[in-house]
């Protein structure tokens, strides 16, 4: 059976106060849907080395769990949200399997394009990186004065991104970490060394709450959700429940997205969000309009792990607020241990979950 939902336009919900913590039980299996009480988070001592993945079944301490991912060792740790091309030419994507976030956002021509949040991990080589929008000022506001990595941007909104609450780590701002991939063709072509990127931000801010919760365990109540599916006029993404990993298969445009470190991109929880979009004012020089997604205020979602899925409502008070997803009963919907994608869908069309 497919389930769909119809976005609807903010309501103004009352905003449910959610402290910084997360609910991580146990690891193993069982699915009764228990989970362990609240733990708050104390930072640890923040490093930007890379290293090798941490699986969700390895014991996660809860004083230096991820606030954006669950993993272990992920507090505290220097913040870098890098802007991505996601189209096939872009393929085979370096670095993205390390990342803790990952947002799906809308821009012109029915295209989309990633913006990917990283600190529990720094991989050595990330990209093809790509142009600022004018919603990713919204996007990245949460998370603190973050450095924020990106191709270029158009210039009437160079101003707004400069006025914006990041380190400007763009391409135009300083070259330093950032090369041309002789293998990729032109624009799919930028990458940047993470590490050498972020050592030109000491004061860059680091990862904290922004409101969500992690648990080994799903919550109660669950529906069928193996697969999902999000199209735009120019551009989809789909999500297919591997049961033998644990985690789901991402694709985009009908094609599994690959990873040049081998293997698939893949996600542990996937969100398809319903904003309200607009026209931001800004485009490109072909007359194609920039979305403005609203992604402050409320409205409804669909949350997906261990291939079961939940009707939940999201809130967002303001711009250093973080996102909450609620599920029927009010309380915070958890995310299951393990990077998560943000699919931010106009509210003029619904996704296939199934």
């Amino acid at each position: 059976m497919t389930h769909r939902f119809t976005g609807r336009k903010p309501t103004g919900f009352a905003v449910l106060a959610v402290s910084a913590a997360f609910v991580l039980s146990a690891c193993g299996g069982g699915d009764d849907g228990s989970t362990s009480p609240v733990a708050s988070v104390v930072p640890t001592t923040p490093s930007t080395s890379a290293t090798a993945s941490p699986s969700p079944s390895d014991s996660v301490t809860v004083t230096t769990a991820s606030p954006f991912s669950g993993l272990p060792d992920g507090a505290d740790k220097p913040v870098l949200v890098v802007k991505l091309d996601n189209t096939k030419a872009a393929q085979p994507h370096a670095g993205l399997t390390a990342a803790d976030l990952v947002y799906v956002e809308e821009v012109e021509w029915g295209l989309t394009r990633l913006a990917a949040v990283f600190a529990t991990q720094i991989p050595d080589v990330l990209g093809p990186v790509r142009s600022a929008r004018v919603s990713d000022i919204d996007i990245v506001e949460p998370f603190g004065r973050v450095a924020f990595a990106y191709s270029g941007a158009q210039g009437k909104l160079l101003p707004s991104l400069a006025a914006a609450n990041f380190f400007d780590a763009s391409a135009n701002a300083s070259y330093v970490g950032w090369f041309d991939d002789a293998n990729r063709n032109s624009p799919v072509d930028h990458m940047i060394r993470p590490a050498e990127v972020l050592d030109q931000f000491p004061d860059a801010a680091r990862a904290s709450s922004i409101g969500l919760e992690f648990s080994a365990q799903p919550p109660r109540g669950g529906a069928p959700g193996t697969e999902a599916s999000a199209t735009w006029p120019s551009s989809s993404i789909s999500f297919s429940w591997d049961k033998a990993a644990g985690d789901y298969i991402v694709s985009m445009d009908g094609s599994v997205s690959r990873a040049a470190e081998g293997g698939s991109q893949r996600a542990a929880t996937v969100v398809i969000q319903s904003v309200v979009q607009s026209d931001s004012g800004y485009g490109d020089k072909f007359g194609g309009v920039t979305p403005q997604i609203d992604v402050i205020g409320s409205g409804d979602a669909v949350v997906l792990r261990d291939g079961q899925s939940w009707p939940v409502t999201w809130e967002r008070s303001g711009g250093p607020e973080g996102t909450t997803y609620l599920l029927a009963d009010g309380s915070v919907m958890p995310f299951a241990i393990g990077q998560a994608w943000i699919v931010l869908l106009d509210a003029t069309r619904s996704p296939a979950v199934s």
